[in-house]
C-alpha cells in the first residue's frame, strides 16, 4: 500500500474513530441527540425546498436514514482529507479537524437539545481523530505498511464495537424505555371501521398505526414524558392558557374518522392514510382562549422546533379539527406524535398536522412565516381532489374477461360525488363507492371492466362533493400539491 493511500486510509479510520467516540459519549450521556443527528438536522434545516422534495420523491420516508448516511460519509471524505494532508500539512489537518469539530458544535447548541453533554461529544470526537492519526503515522514511522496494517485493523475493530455498542445502548436507553412504558400503561381500546367502507377484498379502508406513512424533519422522534407536557396558547389572545396532558384526558370526548396525506404526494402516491383519531376539538380550546378579531392563523410549534402555520377558520368552521392522543384506539405512536398532535381535516399535513405539538400562537399570517412556507409552499395547502388505481398494480398481467379494477379517492372535508374509471381511451365508467362516516376521509371504490387481451392502460378520475371534476392537467407537488390522473398498463394475456 502505497503512502498516500495509507495517509487515506488512515483519515477515513479517524473520522470513524471520531463519529464513534462522539457516539459513545452521546449514549453514555443519555443525549437527545448525538452530534452527528444534530448535524443532520441542521442539513435538513438549510435545504432548500426544491431540494428537499426531490429527495422525498427519490427516496420517500427512506430520507432520514439518508440523510445521515450523508453526514457520515461527509465526515469520512473529510477525514481522508485530514489524512492526507497529516503528514507533512498537519497544520492544514489539524485545522480541518477543528473545524469539523466546531461545526459540529454549532448544530448541537442551534438544537433545542444542544447541552454541554453535546458539546463535549464533539470535543471527544476531535481528540479521537487526532489520537488515530497519530497513532497510525507512528505505527508506520516504527515497522512500516505492516504495522500499520495490524494498527489499523485493530483500530477499525475498536471503532466498530464502540459504534456498535454505543447504538445498542442508545437503543436501549432509561428515556425511551420509559417513555414506551408510560405509552403502554395508557388504556387502549378495540376499533371497528364502519361497516359498508369496506369495497374490495384486497383494500383495507383503515390503515394500521405501522403501516401509516411519515414524513416530518425530526430524525429521531422526540420522547415526552406526558406528565411534563404543556401546552402554552398565547399571542392574539384575551386569556393565555397552559394545558396539561392530564388536562386533554379529562376534557377527551371527540373520536373522528380521518384521512390524512402530504402534500409531497405524487399522483398515485402512498403519502396518505386513514385512521381513527381521538382527542380534543381545538376550537374549545381557542374559544376558552378568546381569539382576537384580527388573528387569521395559528403559528403550531413542535417539541423540537419545527413551526407549522394553519388558518384558523378551518379550527373553528365545525369540522372536526382536533389535539389527537389516540390513534386508532391506542395511545399516538412515538413517531406519530406521542403524546399531542395535531389532525385537521382538509388541509395538507404541512400546514396542520403538527406532531409532539407544545406551542400554539394566534397570530396573523401577514406577521408570521412556518417552516415550509419559507421553503417555497404555498400559505394555506387546502387538499386536492386525487384518486388512486391500487388493483391491478402498474405491469400486472392478468387473463381475458371480467376484471376488477379498485382504490380509493379522497378530498377531505368536501367529499367524493363519484368515481370514473376509463380503459385505454374509451368512455369514462362509473365506479362503485363505498360507504364512508363523513367528508373526512378517502372512500373506496371498486369497478369491473372487460380485459381484452393486449396491453391495457387503466385511469381514474374523481368527482368531488361540489361537483368539480378532478383536473388532467399534470403539476408537480410543489407550491401546493399535484394533479393529474393515475393510471396504470397491465398485460392482458
Amino acid at each position: 500500500m502505497g503512502s498516500v493511500r495509507r495517509s487515506i486510509v488512515a483519515g477515513v479510520l479517524a473520522a470513524a474513530a471520531g463519529l464513534a467516540a462522539a457516539e459513545g459519549v452521546a449514549a453514555i450521556a443519555n443525549l437527545r441527540e448525538s452530534p452527528v443527528v444534530a448535524v443532520a438536522q441542521g442539513v435538513i434545516r438549510v435545504t432548500p425546498g426544491p431540494i428537499a422534495e426531490a429527495v422525498i420523491g427519490w427516496v420517500g420516508t427512506k430520507d432520514k436514514p439518508l440523510t445521515i448516511a450523508c453526514v457520515v460519509v461527509a465526515v469520512l471524505a473529510i477525514g481522508a482529507l485530514a489524512g492526507r494532508w497529516w503528514d507533512g500539512r498537519r497544520a492544514w489537518s489539524l485545522g480541518v479537524v477543528a473545524a469539523l469539530v466546531v461545526g459540529a458544535g454549532l448544530a448541537v447548541l442551534s438544537r433545542p437539545y444542544g447541552s454541554v453533554g453535546g458539546l463535549l461529544a464533539c470535543a471527544a470526537a476531535g481528540l479521537a481523530t487526532i489520537a488515530t492519526l497519530s497513532t497510525l503515522q507512528k505505527a508506520t514511522e516504527s515497522e512500516g505498511r505492516r504495522s500499520f496494517l495490524r494498527t489499523a485493523l485493530l483500530l477499525g475493530l475498536g471503532v466498530a464495537l464502540v459504534g456498535g455498542g454505543s447504538q445498542a445502548l442508545a437503543s436501549r436507553h432509561r428515556r425511551r424505555r420509559r417513555i414506551e412504558q408510560l405509552r403502554e400503561a395508557i388504556p387502549s381500546t378495540a376499533v371497528t371501521p364502519p361497516p359498508g367502507v369496506d369495497v374490495s377484498e384486497k383494500l383495507s379502508w383503515v390503515t394500521p398505526n405501522r403501516d401509516f406513512y411519515r414524513i416530518d424533519t425530526a430524525l429521531t422522534a422526540p420522547l415526552i414524558d406526558p406528565s411534563k407536557w404543556r401546552l402554552r396558547i398565547h399571542g392574539m389572545v384575551d386569556r393565555e392558557l397552559e394545558i396539561s396532558y392530564d388536562d386533554l384526558v379529562r376534557r377527551a370526548d371527540t373520536t373522528a374518522w380521518v384521512t390524512l396525506c402530504c402534500v409531497s404526494n405524487p399522483v398515485g402516491g402512498d403519502l396518505v392514510g386513514n385512521a381513527l383519531w381521538g382527542g380534543v376539538l381545538m376550537r374549545e380550546l381557542l374559544e376558552e382562549a378568546g381569539v382576537q378579531d384580527d388573528a387569521d392563523a395559528l403559528l403550531s410549534t413542535s417539541e423540537d422546533g419545527w413551526t407549522c402555520g394553519t388558518p384558523l377558520a378551518a379550527l373553528t368552521d365545525g369540522r372536526d379539527a382536533m389535539l389527537a392522543l389516540t390513534m386508532n384506539g391506542e395511545p399516538l405512536p412515538v413517531p406519530h406524535g406521542f403524546p399531542v398532535r395535531q389532525v385537521v381535516p382538509g388541509l395538507y399535513g404541512y400546514v396542520s398536522a403538527t406532531k409532539w405539538v407544545v406551542d400554539w400562537e394566534v397570530t396573523r399570517f401577514a406577521d408570521v412565516e412556518a417552516y415550509w412556507t419559507q421553503r417555497g409552499w404555498s400559505e394555506q395547502g387546502p387538499v386536492k381532489t386525487a384518486s388512486r388505481i391500487d388493483v391491478p398494480e402498474l405491469g400486472d398481467v392478468i387473463a381475458p374477461g371480467r376484471a376488477v379494477a379498485a382504490g380509493v379517492a379522497w378530498r377531505q372535508h368536501v367529499g367524493i360525488e363519484r368515481v370514473e374509471v376509463r380503459v385505454d381511451d374509451g368512455p369514462w365508467q362509473e365506479a362503485t363507492l363505498g360507504r364512508v362516516p363523513s367528508d373526512d376521509t378517502w372512500v373506496q371504490w371498486r369497478i369491473e371492466w372487460d380485459a381484452v387481451p393486449g396491453q391495457r392502460r387503466l385511469t381514474v378520475r374523481a368527482v368531488d362533493a361540489e361537483g368539480t371534476v378532478q383536473t388532467a392537467a399534470k403539476q408537480a407537488v410543489l407550491p401546493d400539491g399535484a394533479t393529474g390522473h393515475d393510471s396504470v398498463s397491465v398485460l392482458v394475456r
